[in-house]
């Protein structure tokens, strides 16, 4: 199997939830499912800490606020991530140098998670909650479809995990002008709350 399709997929895939990435390989590659995970994503360390900070994303990204301030911690992590896992499946296969593979997977990633973090700031500025746990469960939702897909076919995978990124980059194109009037309205307010001078009455 060529792996630069699965590299392009994951990276993509860890840029909105990294953790969901390494558990899923991880378990492909515990329970026989595929023989191109490698043994690192499989060790029970590794699965017990990718399930157990599945669980914390899951929590954080479905609150308001919190999810951008998940999303910002995240920033290095998403993208760090991966790196690691395509030069991870590079070395596992040979096919494809490790450096090349960590620059393919952790540049999708950067995109990937610039898109997510940039939609989520946008959903913030709804007054509801339910958008934030919606797109949350959608995002989860795809990336375990996308990646258990590419196990099986990692080229229509990759096409799919391509369109999607295309499809998230153009709509964070017509979201930047709502990002910026909230952060205006944010300024506004703050400016607002600001206690004004008060000028002395002059004597009679």
């Amino acid at each position: 199997m060529s792996v630069l399709p699965l590299v392009f997929t994951s990276g993509w895939a860890s840029g909105i939830n990294a953790y969901a990435v390494v558990l899923l390989l991880g378990l492909f590659g515990a329970t026989g499912v595929s023989d191109d995970v490698p043994q690192t994503l499989q060790r029970p360390e590794v699965l017990v800490a990718a399930g157990v900070l599945f669980l914390c994303e899951a929590v954080a990204d479905k609150i308001p606020y919190v999810d951008s301030v998940w999303d910002s911690v995240h920033t290095v992590v998403r993208p760090l991530a991966g790196a690691w896992i395509g030069a991870l499946l590079a070395g596992q296969s040979g096919a494809l140098p490790d450096v090349a593979a960590g620059l393919l997977g952790g540049s999708t990633a950067l995109a990937s998670h610039a898109v997510k973090a940039g939609t989520r700031m946008a959903v913030n500025t709804s007054p509801e909650p339910f958008s934030n746990v919606i797109l949350s469960t959608a995002e989860d939702a795809g990336v375990g479809a996308v990646v258990s897909f590419a196990m099986f076919h990692p080229e229509a995978a990759a096409i799919v995990a391509a369109v999607l990124l295309a499809a998230g980059v153009a709509a964070l194109c017509f979201l930047v002008s709502r990002i910026r009037r909230f952060l205006r309205r944010r300024a506004r307010r703050r400016e607002e709350r600001r206690p004004v001078a008060r000028v002395g009455r002059p004597p009679d």
